[in-house]
């Protein structure tokens, strides 16, 4: 049996993992995964839930239904005992020896990776009113692998840490400071990814650029985007809440809070509707009408879905305006993300009209991309524009070995 560390990124429809061998050295993580799995499905009606899981070669190791019936938080915390249960059964020649967690808000007490124990998971519970929608299903992962793996030492890792280097300034609304005191603030999300792309920055741009003015696109179903300077976060488009900025699958991203006093004047919608409204119905699959996936849209023949998409872009050319201006200048722009790593269309619609940074987009280059680091800007270009596919598993992985050790 060999030592390994568990990562766990438990979602409100989905459970994410992976196991990462312990190396002799705590800097010497490899970034392959030993395994990696998920669970999907969860809340989705009419689909069953499903566990898949693959070595590092890609080989399934399982592909298995999970019947399991009830509210989403019953399947969630159902799914995640099931999975508990399969760690200890499955004969993977791996003895999990630490999980590490990602856990969407830190606040303003933790801005560095902690190791659990009940004073902290107390604290992260008092965040839940932060993160209603993402920091329950975390605290599930941790309550289920504490039971699962009793002695085992769990580390949670921050969405909001890397973040906390921005300025006071980019972090202020324009409240009065009682709010603010409260903790009303701009705290920023996908910080694990913008992370990992900070790290290995170097090895994709010259040192001059890596360390410039950077902005990172993390565009998936959720999306947000980052902007850095020395690769440290300066501006974020995700404000208090993982709802603000960029359009996403089913948020709206930045919206004018008139619009939901009006709602809530003329239509009687309360917190919950609003909630559901704004989380779930709207973004993408609200604009087309037709789905959340930008791959369906980009297929689909509907002028609503075209819209949907062109939207999305439009907007993303805005927030990068917006981030181009905190850091007085663009030196590189990076996508990550399902839809920033895989629509080569996506990133086409985002570039074209970024000619006055001094950008120069590849064509050719960007519908060549295997997700292999590539180059998306002409060598003439004075931006360079690179696809690099995010790993938050490894980073998780990297701060939990780093903190037992």
């Amino acid at each position: 049996m060999s030592d390994a560390v568990l990562t766990l990124n438990a979602g409100s429809s989905s459970v994410k993992f992976a196991l990462f061998a312990l190396p002799a050295n705590p800097r010497d993580v490899p970034q392959q995964a030993r395994m990696t799995g998920r669970i999907d499905g969860i809340g989705a009606a009419g689909r069953p839930l499903r566990l898949t899981a693959e070595d590092a070669a890609g080989n399934p190791l399982e592909d298995v239904e999970l019947p399991i019936e009830g509210s989403a938080e019953l399947q969630h915390r159902e799914a995640l005992r099931r999975l508990a249960h399969w760690f200890h059964d499955c004969d993977a020649g791996l003895r999990i020896t630490a999980v590490g967690h990602r856990v969407v808000h830190g606040g303003r007490q933790f801005s560095a990776p902690v190791l659990l124990d009940p004073q902290v998971i107390a604290a992260l519970r008092d965040l839940v009113p932060l993160a209603p929608l993402h920091q329950p299903h975390n605290l599930a992962g941790i309550d289920a692998m504490a039971g699962a793996l009793p002695g085992v030492p769990q580390v949670a890792c921050f969405d909001t840490a890397f973040h906390r280097t921005q300025p006071d300034l980019a972090q202020m609304f324009a409240l009065p400071r009682r709010i603010t005191d409260e903790g009303v603030l701009r705290y920023g999300f996908h910080g694990l990814s913008y992370e990992f792309i900070a790290e290995v920055l170097p090895q994709h741009l010259p040192t001059a650029q890596a360390d410039g003015r950077v902005i990172v696109a993390h565009l998936g179903n959720g999306a947000s985007m980052c902007g850095m300077v020395a690769r440290r976060s300066q501006a974020t488009s995700m404000g208090f809440t993982a709802v603000d900025g960029l359009m996403m699958g089913t948020r709206t991203g930045s919206l004018d809070p008139g619009v939901l006093l009006y709602l809530m004047e003329q239509h009687g919608m309360d917190a919950k509707a609003l909630t559901r409204l704004l989380y779930s119905e709207s973004g993408l699959l609200g604009v087309s009408g037709l789905s959340s996936d930008m791959r369906t849209l980009l297929e689909s023949d509907t002028a609503e879905a075209a819209q949907a998409v062109e939207l999305f872009c439009y907007r993303a050319v805005r927030e990068i305006g917006s981030l181009a201006a905190a850091l007085e200048g663009i030196d590189a722009l990076v996508f990550t993300g399902g839809i920033g790593e895989h629509a080569a269309a996506v990133r086409e619609r985002i570039c074209q009209p970024l000619g006055w940074t001094g950008l120069e987009f590849d064509p050719t280059a960007n519908s060549a991309t295997t997700g292999a680091a590539p180059c998306i800007s002409t060598p003439d270009s004075r931006v360079a524009v690179c696809v690099i596919p995010t790993n938050e598993e490894w980073m998780i992985a990297r701060h939990t070995i780093a903190l037992l050790s």
